[in-house]
């Protein structure tokens, strides 16, 4: 049982004991409804107290349950609540530290609340493409206001508890308690003191009899759903948020709850839903390594080296500055460290200019920050990162060198983004200490973080880095060793079949709106453009010699002949004005490549956006087929990580696998099969890969 019963003299008190978060499950639910009747049925009890132990009042469902018949079992959590409003006598939710979703819900059906300063109030289930669903959208508007519950339902984001009792007129907290270590003896005063009050028989108070109006109903939920439907276009959830609440001003509460209840059942089934909560499961997956338990040793990171100043060096710097770990950066020449630091500076001025960042806060930053022009200086550093020039032969003269400065013990980390890890290792006498940490430029800002495991790296040292990942806010996917490992393998292939579809009769520009329909934030000439064209006609040049077989369109090189780099060199598949990134499409680019196609004798046809996008999107998924079975990624579900929170993947279709599995692995494998009969195509690389065709057989999915 996953709560526990104890009596305090003349109040019993239910915890619940579900770590980490108290989360709702089963048995914590069964522990609520005994304990609530074995409370009723002792004549001694007057009261009862319902609180959570450990770090969490409730923090909702339990996630382990999500989607499996216990979800849902009897007593179900509007049983559970059901049973607090049905208790004869009185029901106090002791509040701390985290109350969200069914844990707020729970709170809200019991009688009286005492909540601790400092709790995170939450209904966030909007961020998993749902509505609350056990009464949070009819109950909650009853205790603070319409338009503060409709706030918080729409975004989910949290409020602290000592906010939400200043709202004039609230109900949600009967009393505050002075802090969370006095707040088990303050709920036995206040379980006490209710008890007194209705020792007469009186009612006891119910949330679902407080009135819920607005004053100008009809016109403010129609300017709120007007609002939210522009900014949540690809997303249902948040547009019925507001048909929720907006039931519970208008009907009675228990039809209310049926047309919450009905919207809730309906969003569980939309992709949209799924996706969402695929993410959410996928980002808890992706720190669980097979073979590296999670009680693994972890080495002390105490200190950090960073070698090269440029402009991964130092949003590589800011994000363990951000965190609190000292910096220390290395560069050959002086004005080469000046300039990095003075775009460090530049960076947190801003923030400070924005209001994001406080003057205190950007000065301990940058205290944490030194420099230096001799390895020698960094010898003592627990980690030390390179981001130096993306070369064999760069990288080598520097593994060599930190070989012989960096103190035993510390992780020799690389930041390549596609060069071999094995090899950068064994320039080294500990290639155990060696591993990938390939960060996603601007390396400040991107979430991702592709962890790079050698074929010698130590499991501490991956458990190590893992961690360090979690401390400085990045979403970390463990990658095998391969040429580009999981995000940069896929996307040449992706990149190949834009190249592909100008040659057959596309723009540049149709290509990228079509892929920005579906969703992409930005589409893979655009994406050219930014990252630098002539980075990719140097991976191209490898590949020639390389890969001889492999099929390129040699639009890219022509334009990288025409000295077109992109952003930075104000032309590139598009034409850039001075200081805007408003991309123009230019009738160069397009003469150069009907000129091409001419001399390729392609007729020029018309192609459909769904044809563009399932080029594009299936080319991610079948290479992502070949890197699951070579073992490269542990699970699909990395790799939809890697895509959305690295290349701008719509996170609402749930990443490129689970999209994958939406459409249907069959349909995607008949598609496949089509492009391969294309002449202008490759029709190799169309052959489904080995488990994309095992799964279509056994009518599985990746995920």
């Amino acid at each position: 049982m996953t709560a526990e019963y104890k009596v305090h003299g003349d109040v019993a008190v239910i915890t619940l004991t579900n770590p980490p978060v108290n989360g709702l499950g089963l048995s914590t639910r069964i522990g609520i409804t005994e304990g609530l009747e074995k409370a009723n049925n002792d004549t001694t009890v007057k009261a009862i107290v319902i609180t959570g132990g450990g770090k969490a009042f409730s923090g909702g469902a339990d996630i382990r349950e999500f989607g499996s018949p216990k979800a849902i079992q009897e007593p179900n959590l509007l049983s559970v609540i059901r049973a607090c409003e049905n208790s004869a006598k009185p029901v106090v939710a002791a509040i701390h530290s985290v109350a969200m979703g069914g844990g707020l819900e729970l709170a809200l059906g019991c009688h009286y609340r005492i909540a601790a300063p400092g709790t995170s109030i939450a209904l966030p289930e909007v961020k998993l493409g749902l509505i609350p669903g056990a009464g949070g959208t009819q109950r909650l508007p009853r205790v603070i206001g319409v338009e503060p519950a409709l706030n918080m339902i729409v975004s989910g984001e949290a409020i602290k508890s000592e906010m939400l009792a200043m709202l004039p007129g609230q109900k949600l907290f009967d009393a505050m308690a002075q802090s969370a270590e006095s707040l088990p003896e303050e709920a036995l005063g206040l379980a006490r003191k209710v008890a007194a009050a209705h020792a007469d028989g009186s009612p006891l108070p119910l949330v679902r009899n407080l009135p819920c109006k607005h004053p100008q109903g009809d016109a403010y939920f129609q300017f709120t759903r007007n609002m939210v439907k522009g900014m949540a276009k690809n997303l249902p959830a948040p547009v019925k948020c507001v048909d929720a609440v907006e039931a519970a001003t208008k009907k009675k509460f228990e039809d209310g709850m049926l047309v919450e209840r009905d919207i809730f059942m309906n969003l569980m089934l939309t992709p949209e839903s799924r996706a969402l909560r695929h993410i959410f499961m996928a980002d808890r997956a992706a720190s669980k390594i097979p073979d590296v338990p999670a009680d693994t040793p972890k080495r002390d990171i105490q200190s950090i080296a960073v070698i090269g100043a440029g402009t991964m060096g130092g949003g590589i710097s800011m994000n363990f500055l951000n965190a609190g770990i000292p910096v220390k950066i290395l560069e050959m020449k002086q004005d080469a460290l000046d300039r990095g630091v003075a775009t460090i500076r530049k960076n947190y001025e801003a923030q400070v200019k924005k209001g994001k960042l406080k003057q205190e806060k950007y000065d301990e930053r940058m205290a944490l920050l030194s420099t230096t022009l001799s390895y020698d200086d960094i010898g003592q550093a627990d980690l030390v990162i390179e981001a130096v020039f993306e070369e064999m032969g760069v990288k080598e003269a520097v593994f060599k060198k930190l070989d012989e400065v960096m103190k035993p013990g510390a992780i020799l980390a690389s930041n390549t983004s596609t060069l071999d890890v094995n090899k950068i290792a064994s320039f080294t006498k500990r290639p155990q200490d060696v591993i990938g940490m390939h960060f996603f430029s601007p390396a400040n800002v991107m979430k991702l973080l592709e962890v790079v495991r050698g074929a010698q790296t130590g499991k501490d040292v991956l458990a190590t880095v893992m961690a360090i990942g979690k401390k400085i806010r990045k979403t970390s996917v463990v990658s095998g060793v391969c040429d580009g490992f999981i995000g940069n393998r896929m996307i040449e292939q992706y990149s190949r079949q834009a190249g592909f579809l100008i040659e057959e009769g596309c723009t540049p520009a149709q290509v990228d709106k079509a892929v920005e329909k579906f969703g992409f934030a930005m589409g893979p000439f655009r994406m050219g453009d930014l990252a630098g064209n002539d980075i990719g006609w140097a991976i191209r040049k490898r590949r020639y010699t390389e890969k001889p077989d492999l099929k390129y369109s040699k639009t890219a090189d022509l334009l990288c002949e025409m000295g077109r780099y992109g952003q930075k060199t104000g032309a590139g598949w598009y034409d850039y004005q001075a200081g805007k990134r408003d991309a123009i499409p230019s009738p160069v680019v397009v003469e150069m490549i009907e000129k091409h196609r001419a001399a390729l004798g392609i007729t020029a046809r018309k192609i459909s956006d769904e044809e563009i996008v399932q080029r594009l999107v299936f080319s991610l998924v079948n290479e992502a087929a070949h890197i699951l079975e070579e073992g490269i990624a542990s699970k699909a579900s990395d790799i939809d990580m890697v895509y959305i929170t690295g290349y701008g993947f719509p996170f609402w279709r749930g990443g490129p696998m689970n999209y994958a599995d939406t459409v249907g692995l069959f349909n995607v494998a008949e598609a496949m099969k089509r492009f391969a009969k294309n002449p202008h195509d490759d029709a190799q690389f169309w052959q489904p890969a080995p488990l994309l065709a095992r799964l279509v057989a056994e009518g599985k999915t990746f995920n």
